[in-house]
């Protein structure tokens, strides 16, 4: 009888004696062709929703350089030439400057408010066992699904009788109320990621529990950080209902509100080179921070998931 040999000892090198075997097979040639097919409809899918969203982005550049007559006359032609004055006019004349620096203020008192108390509050939340530890959790869970528009008119009275009515402090105070849900919602999530180990061997050493978070714990949670700063900073620099009910000083108004009066300042003349030159002013920010931080806000969506 004739048998078949699929396997064959192998000599090693460290002197002991391994078993050759086949290799597996590999998928079948339908599922490799599936597979390529999907990979082609997925990157066809992303390219096109590259094209979506990079062309209006290059258009608006091109157009902040443009005069008016050029705008309408032929609005997808490249310029004659560079008008930079559309910009400087824009910067001096329609106060963006000063709408700039009212938005940094605010974005940066409300940003640096959010992230403290909001990683204070995950940490918390995510990392000790008290009564009452999931009611405070769904009670910020809650805060995420409350839609702001319902809420407007009360937290106008509220903030009046504060005296923070036309006040940078009071409109940071509110974009923290406004942010601090997702973040608790966001760090604590991450903060349940972190190993116990570190914080367990800091304890034993002798740290309290505020130097074992802010020297220990928080660095651990750059990523985290990064993230839903980020995605804070987005939604609190193009915010426009909160600052329009809550802030109606005209020197005192951020950028959003200061491209709205730049597009009605002069009624049916309005200044449309002068108004692509300010939204590309606005735009600039945002997107210089993503590319910045793109990569750590991806450490920090899939820190979870890969953990």
């Amino acid at each position: 009888m004739k048998t078949t040999e699929t396997s064959a000892p192998v000599p090693a090198e460290s002197g002991t004696t391994v078993t050759k075997t086949d290799a597996p097979p590999g998928p079948p040639a339908k599922e490799k062709k599936e597979g390529t097919v999907l990979n082609v409809f997925s990157h066809g899918i992303l390219v096109l929703w590259a094209f979506m969203v990079v062309l209006p982005l290059l258009w608006a550049v091109m157009t902040s350089f443009k005069d008016d007559a050029s705008i309408f006359g032929s609005p997808w032609s490249l310029p004659d030439k560079l008008h930079f004055d559309n910009w400087s006019r824009a910067w001096t004349e329609a106060n963006m400057s000063d709408y700039f620096l009212n938005t940094v203020l605010v974005v940066g008192g409300s940003l640096i408010g959010t992230l403290v108390l909001g990683s204070m509050a995950a940490y918390v939340l995510a990392r000790f066992d008290f009564p009452g530890n999931r009611f405070i959790y769904y009670l910020f869970i809650g805060g995420m699904s409350f839609p702001i528009m319902l809420a407007l008119v009360p937290l106008f009275y509220v903030v009046n009788n504060m005296g923070l009515l036309n006040t940078i402090h009071g409109l940071i105070l509110v974009y923290i109320a406004y942010s601090l849900p997702f973040t608790v919602f966001f760090l604590t999530a991450f903060f349940r990621t972190l190993p116990s180990s570190v914080a367990e061997a800091a304890f034993v050493d002798g740290a309290s529990h505020s130097r074992t978070f802010f020297q220990i714990m928080l660095p651990m949670a750059k990523p985290g950080l990064i993230s839903v700063g980020i995605f804070n900073f987005l939604g609190q620099w193009n915010q426009y209902m909160l600052p329009t009910v809550l802030n109606t000083d005209p020197d005192k108004r951020v950028l959003t509100q200061g491209l709205v009066q730049l597009a009605v300042s002069q009624g049916y003349k309005g200044d449309w080179s002068g108004l692509f030159a300010g939204l590309v002013m606005a735009m600039l920010p945002v997107l210089a921070a993503y590319i910045i931080f793109q990569r750590q806000v991806v450490q920090g969506l899939t820190a979870g998931a890969l953990k």
